[in-house]
């Protein structure tokens, strides 16, 4: 049965700074979460935890047994083919055929055995995609994993992540710092503030979305409230 995520009181300091307060958080099967906040209150702290990269984390986390993660540097092997990436540490028959089965879905087929230095940076971002994509997870986790790109390059990842959840529906959590970024693809969008999560959004708006929509303007501006950043257009 496919389960979603379920935090609860999760807590991390470091040293006498305290980044995390008594977090709780649920994410439904197939839903697509966005996390959001400004440097340093402790997003990407909390999805390591959920991922279970932090040992020094404390609290409950209850997540699905196939859980992949996407971080902001693609992390591929430079000596490695590009399918033998996507493939790392399976113990699984077929690999190769899996792999360009995965990337046949970022469009990256063509490229299964050329080597990392070769790809361009959104190239190497979808086969990080790929990479996730090969173990079925339950849960994804993205790490600001545009945050490197060029803006038309991030655009079109965009998309790409949209079409993937659409297709495979697993439950996703974004960390990133672009607020359009987040109501373009999430259902609910949280602001993290002072260690504990201060807001939350729901985004009501149908798929696919539009930047101009009244109801996306409007929780444009409460989020960069939120933000406590000045929305730009009411400065002209």
């Amino acid at each position: 049965m496919t389960t979603g995520v379920k935090v609860r009181q999760a807590g991390r300091r470091f040293g006498s700074r305290t980044v995390l307060r008594d977090v709780d958080l649920d994410i439904a099967p197939g839903e697509f979460v966005a996390l959001i906040g400004q440097s340093g209150s402790g997003k990407s702290t909390l999805l390591r935890a959920i991922a279970g990269l932090d040992p020094d984390a404390t609290g409950a986390y209850e997540v699905p047994d196939r859980h992949a993660v996407v971080f902001q540097e693609h992390r591929l092997l430079p000596w490695s083919r590009v399918w033998r990436n996507v493939t790392l540490g399976l113990n699984e028959t077929n690999l190769r055929e899996r792999a360009r089965r995965a990337l046949d879905e970022v469009g990256l087929a063509a490229r299964a055995n050329a080597y990392p230095g070769t790809l361009s940076g959104g190239e190497s971002q979808r086969v990080a995609l790929a990479r996730a994509l090969v173990r079925t997870p339950g849960l994804l986790l993205l790490d600001e994993p545009f945050g490197a790109l060029d803006a038309l390059t991030r655009l079109k990842a965009q998309a790409l992540v949209a079409r993937l959840w659409t297709e495979h529906r697993p439950a996703v959590l974004l960390v990133t710092h672009d607020v359009e970024e987040a109501l373009l693809l999430a259902d609910r969008v949280l602001l993290l503030d002072g260690g504990r999560i201060a807001e939350t959004f729901d985004v009501d708006l149908p798929r696919p979305r539009s930047i101009g929509h009244p109801r996306f303007v409007a929780l444009r501006r409460q989020l960069l409230a939120g933000l406590g950043v000045a929305d730009a257009e009411e400065k002209l």
